[in-house]
């Protein structure tokens, strides 16, 4: 409602009894009882707890009536028409004794009056309706009252703390409102629609009053908006709700407001101190949101969800505002971010969000990177002797703490209260553990932050590590097993004898098998001649020799299957 009327119907017809002719000049009201026929009588039937304005001269007013004689016949009724009578009072378009009966009226008001015939239509009367020197009795209900100087008059009931912006012209706006008449009667209503009434203001979408009663208001300020009807529908109204000559009562309460110029607005709440790297476009970004409509509705949050919102910035995988608004920020950082629709999700909305809807995003931080990135290495310490250094093969044994970029904490050894133990490059762990592991003395400590493509990726680990999550691991190396040769899993440490395959095969058979053979290598083992390969399971070393030397299958070696490594490059066992 509230748009201007582009319909039109014809006027009531006219009435046939309160003619626009007047006899005489209009007299003082003679008393508010009924006992002369003399004199006007005025009964105040009804008046309402609140009369803010009462009907003066010059005022137009719109009424309901039912006229009689004394002995009850009824003569004429705007009821019946089912049409208000609508008139200026106090410029002759009346008989003089409504024209003072209805003076000092409040909307709402019931008068019964009884009008003289020197008030009313004298010893003339209305041939064939109005006997001459008839006294008429008048049921009079006040519906409306304005005047041609009114101007729109707003009356604002709740307004929010904070304003920091209200409604100028050109701006779109989104408002629910209630439309009523002066007397209360309901017109029409945003609320059982169910949907808010969107319109630019000022620029003639809507009624001229409603143009002017808009101007001014803050997202959540609700204010009464009296029109006088030359600047809403005027003499003709709408052609459907609302009649000719009707002031407009509205109670609106705004929800939304923007301007097609506007682009988003970002409001820093928690920057932190230390920020070495902000996002860019390109980067990949984990926060949490809350999102609502600007008058605090909310729509949707990942926090409900327990799982960050992860997406890549600038590369339009989110809406235009956010792409923006997501820019420049630091890990940890908290900000607002009020995104309009043009930039949000446009006329049609999404969802639970409106068409035409400005957004407010408070977002959390949490991590981000870029797919190019490695690892990060910082070195907190290293002990005056730092000449052994890891590499491939090596076995390592070291506490850490695991966290995500926010500091959550994922894992910790030492809250286990034991190492963790493995041979460095067999794949262990991820790679970028691996790698943030190389190169590392005993008692060093470092911390090594690892991007998700070279830690758990997008899966991450269900219940442990969320999807795409840089991970910060504080370590210390508290051991290092050297490692073999790449390619050996077991090497002699002096000369091998010459009579090797003789000397495992301890009974003279000729054939050697798996138990021989274990016991032999251990024996070697124990003895310093020999060395398995660090962090694997020795048994399986040993078994897997063996196995590589029983080339037929058949579970034992003979001595023409049993070759040394340099002497057959594709085993690796002996």
């Amino acid at each position: 409602m509230a748009v201007r009327a582009r319909g039109w119907r014809p006027p009531p017809p006219p009435l046939l009894l309160l003619l626009l002719w007047v006899t005489g000049q209009a007299a003082p009201v003679a008393g508010l009882g009924l006992g002369s026929d003399t004199e006007l009588q005025i009964e105040r039937r009804f008046v309402p707890d609140e009369c803010p304005r009462t009907v003066q001269s010059g005022d137009f007013v719109r009424y309901h009536y039912v006229g009689t004689f004394p002995d009850g016949q009824k003569f004429d009724s705007s009821y019946d028409r089912d049409s208000t009578f609508n008139v200026f009072v106090g410029k002759g378009q009346l008989i003089a004794g409504m024209d003072q009966a209805l003076v000092g009226m409040c909307v709402n008001e019931r008068r019964f009056v009884k009008i003289p015939p020197k008030l009313a239509y004298g010893s003339e009367g209305v041939s064939g309706v109005i006997p001459p020197n008839s006294v008429l009795h008048f049921d009079v209900l006040l519906m409306d009252i304005w005047n041609s100087e009114d101007q729109v008059q707003v009356h604002t009931y709740f307004k929010p703390p904070s304003c920091s912006r209200t409604i100028q012209v050109s701006d779109f706006v989104r408002y629910h409102y209630n439309g009523t008449f002066l007397d209360g009667t309901l017109f029409d209503s945003s609320h059982n629609r169910m949907k808010t009434y969107d319109t630019y203001v000022g620029i003639g979408w809507l009624i001229p009053g409603m143009d002017k009663g808009l101007l001014g208001m803050c997202v959540g300020e609700k204010r009464i908006i009296t029109i006088p009807p030359f600047l809403a529908y005027g003499e003709d109204g709408d052609g459907k709700d609302i009649p000719g000559q009707a002031s407009l009562v509205f109670d609106v309460a705004l929800l939304d407001l923007h301007n097609p110029k506007d682009g988003i607005s970002i409001e820093n709440k928690v920057v932190p101190e230390n920020c070495e790297r902000r996002s860019q476009s390109g980067d990949f970004l984990r926060y949490h949101y809350n999102g609502t409509l600007l008058d605090g509705t909310f729509f949707d949050s990942s926090y409900s969800r327990n799982r960050t919102f992860d997406t890549y910035i600038g590369q339009g995988y989110v809406i235009a505002g956010m792409d923006e608004g997501l820019l420049g920020v630091c890990i940890g950082e908290k900000r607002r971010i009020v995104v309009p629709p043009h930039l949000g999700y446009g006329e049609e909305g999404r969802g639970n969000i409106p068409g035409s809807a400005v957004l407010v995003f408070d977002i959390h931080v949490i991590d981000f990177h870029n797919p190019s990135d490695s690892i990060s290495i910082t070195s907190h310490y290293k002990p005056p002797d730092c000449s052994v250094l890891s590499k491939k093969g090596d076995y390592l044994k070291y506490h850490y703490n695991a966290s995500l970029l926010d500091g959550t904490l994922l894992d910790s050894t030492w809250n286990l209260g034991k190492t963790y133990n493995i041979v460095l490059g067999s794949g262990q762990v991820v790679l970028g553990m691996d790698m943030g592991l190389r190169e590392m003395c005993v008692g060093e400590k470092r911390t090594v932050i690892i991007p998700p493509h070279l830690g758990y990726g997008e899966a991450g680990v269900d219940g442990e590590v969320p999807g795409s999550a840089v991970l910060v691991f504080d370590i210390e190396l508290l051991e290092l097993v050297a490692g073999l040769p790449e390619g050996y899993m077991f090497v002699w440490n002096g000369e091998v004898s010459a009579n090797l395959f003789e000397e495992i095969d301890k009974d003279g058979d000729g054939e050697v098998l798996l138990e021989e053979f274990s016991e032999y290598i251990h024996a070697q083992v124990a003895s310093g001649k020999g060395k398995l390969a660090p962090g694997f399971d020795a048994e399986m070393i040993v078994k897997n020799m063996f196995t590589n030397q029983d080339r037929n299958g058949d579970g034992k070696v003979t001595a023409e299957e049993f070759k040394l490594k340099d002497q057959e490059a594709k085993h690796d066992e002996l």
